[in-house]
């Protein structure tokens, strides 16, 4: 009837229940913040599943690579219930108009900023000083939106698109996300939407005497998207904030013999790079260059205006920027957060500015154009060469060619003028308003995507970090750690609760490989020693294994 209220989580004993090895990752999700949801959103009283079990099925639903509410139909809501300590996980429709209840309440940035304070808090000790920020285009495939188009680099395409701009920390660890309304650069992204954010958190103070801190606040890397030296004076001049990216157009070449062998660190691995660093002019301001001589003899110039760093670290942090491309490929291949959350759409401040169309159709009209005249000038400039070689019984054939291509010329300058004042007529940019209403730019909703990312965000942080306690005990841990917490993630467990001493025992079955279960088995005390309660009632969690850590063969 609606009126129960929110049920509580009641434990039965279950035997080989589906899917119940997620439980393992449930002490690093309440570490990563999952419950500090509860202090921004809010359900009704009256509603059967409260907060706790929402945010626990979206949770468990990104961790057994359930991608969107609708694969619910193909798994056992039963199942899936008994892990959360209830008769059944919510229905499709229903887990919907719970999400729409939670974006309403237009929280996910103010979560995000919570979970920054507790994530780079001086207790956690994680790396905040050193930032990578990059955009990721999400192609939109329907038709109700007008989005603008965007190069989508992984298909070679000009598509439909929203850009997300994502900042991840030194590690790889998503930090924050903001979203792109219409085409804005990267440089806009980090000026509008990025340091604006930052400084509502403990990552960056907002300062009232810029010039006075002689040390960066943190680190900005990014690739050559958002390179322009002007910006990076301003950032530093503005914020307190250092910048490392590569260098465009670069022309010149340092003697090969003023590089000099370093030892650096590039994720995680130590590889002995040929570097130099010289003082280098651009945009009238001076800069460090930096440059790796590669065994080929190319090399690569990265610039920054961190004052004290050290030029191995310089090179290690900036080619260690492939830690963000590998977060993005794995989110698209194991977490699907491309996938739309909720349909609809919503409009844009109508006073944004955006190219006129008519202009870049015109624009485009006089490019194709010019390049038209180009090919026929190279035609009568080879005959123009051929003339002064060629015998002259041959020359009225070739002059009489010339002749054409000549008036072929004249005709075709002259469409180029009339393209030109054609294009005069369209202004180069327009306000939103002034757009016609079919074509006018709108964007798909954002706040439901944005919560969950965040919930991802958490969830990825908290496979990473068991990634990183099983990564001890196994020998092949690069190719093998996340293989195995997505093994026990999906791995059949027990469930054994104790009413009488408040606890529940999570058994795992045996896994593919000794070595996995040895791996689980030496983790498991580490799991017991957080005394992890599980939310919304008192019983403590106790972790087990059935196979015999010891066994070989």
């Amino acid at each position: 009837m609606g009126q129960s209220g929110p049920a509580p989580a009641q434990f039965e004993h279950q035997e080989a229940l589906c899917g119940a090895g997620v439980l393992f990752l449930l002490p690093a999700l309440i570490e990563q913040g999952l419950f500090r949801t509860k202090e921004v959103y809010q359900l009704p009283a009256t509603h059967y599943y409260s907060l706790e079990s929402v945010v626990l099925t979206l949770s468990f639903m990104a961790l057994g690579r359930i991608k969107n509410p609708e694969q619910l139909k193909q798994c056992k809501p039963g199942e899936i219930g008994r892990i959360i300590g209830l008769d059944r996980i919510p229905e499709v429709r229903n887990l919907r108009e719970k999400i729409k209840l939670l974006t309403s309440q237009q929280g996910a940035q103010t979560l995000n900023k919570l979970l920054i304070d507790q994530w780079y808090s001086d207790e956690q000790k994680q790396d905040g000083e050193f930032l990578y920020i990059d955009g990721h285009q999400r192609i939109y495939y329907g038709s109700k939106a007008n989005l603008p188009a965007k190069y989508i680099s992984r298909q070679k395409l000009c598509l439909s698109a929203t850009t997300e701009y994502w900042v991840n920390d030194a590690q790889g660890m998503p930090v924050m996300m903001v979203m792109g309304e219409l085409t804005e650069k990267l440089q806009t992204a980090i000026e509008q939407y990025i340091i604006p954010q930052m400084q509502q958190t403990s990552l960056l103070k907002l300062l009232e005497e810029p010039e006075l801190e002689e040390r960066p606040q943190c680190t900005f890397i990014f690739d050559r998207e958002a390179y322009e030296p002007d910006f990076f004076v301003r950032l530093w001049n503005q914020h307190r904030i250092a910048v490392i990216t590569y260098r465009k157009n670069v022309k010149d070449s340092w003697d090969e013999n003023e590089f000099k062998p370093h030892d650096t660190k590039v994720l995680n691995q130590t590889i002995i790079m040929l570097l130099c660093e010289h003082q280098t002019e651009l945009g009238g301001h001076s800069f460090r260059e930096i440059r790796r001589l590669s065994e080929g003899g190319h090399q690569t110039a990265i610039i920054t205006t961190h004052p004290t760093i050290e030029i191995a670290d310089i090179a290690g942090r900036m080619f260690g920027r492939w830690s963000q491309e590998n977060f993005f490929r794995y989110l698209i291949a194991d977490y699907d957060f491309d996938k739309m959350i909720e349909f609809g759409v919503e409009t844009i401040d109508p006073e944004k500015q955006v190219v006129n169309p008519d202009y870049r159709k015109a624009d485009y009209q006089l490019k194709k154009h010019r390049e038209k005249i180009n090919r026929i000038e190279a035609k009568f400039y080879t005959l123009a060469e051929k003339v002064m070689e060629t015998a002259i019984d041959a020359l009225p054939l070739l002059t009489t060619k010339q002749s054409v291509y000549k008036d072929l010329l004249n005709t075709l300058k002259q469409q180029e003028t009339e393209l030109i004042e054609k294009r005069k007529q369209y202004p180069p940019k327009i306000k939103l308003r002034e757009m016609p209403e079919k074509i006018r730019f709108n964007k798909l909703k954002t706040e439901s995507k944005l919560l969950m990312n965040v919930i991802k965000m958490i969830c990825y942080r908290a496979e990473s970090a068991v990634a990183s306690l099983v990564a001890h005990h196994l020998n092949r841990a690069d190719e093998e750690k996340r293989m195995l917490v997505k093994q026990i993630i999906q791995n059949n467990a027990d469930l054994i609760p104790d009413y009488e001493h408040n606890t529940l025992t999570v058994v795992l079955h045996s896994l593919s490989a000794p070595r996995f279960n040895h791996a689980v088995g030496q983790i498991i005390q580490l799991l017991n020693e957080t005394e992890t309660i599980f939310p919304g009632t008192d019983l403590r969690l106790i972790f087990k294994t059935t196979a015999l850590s010891n066994c070989e063969g």
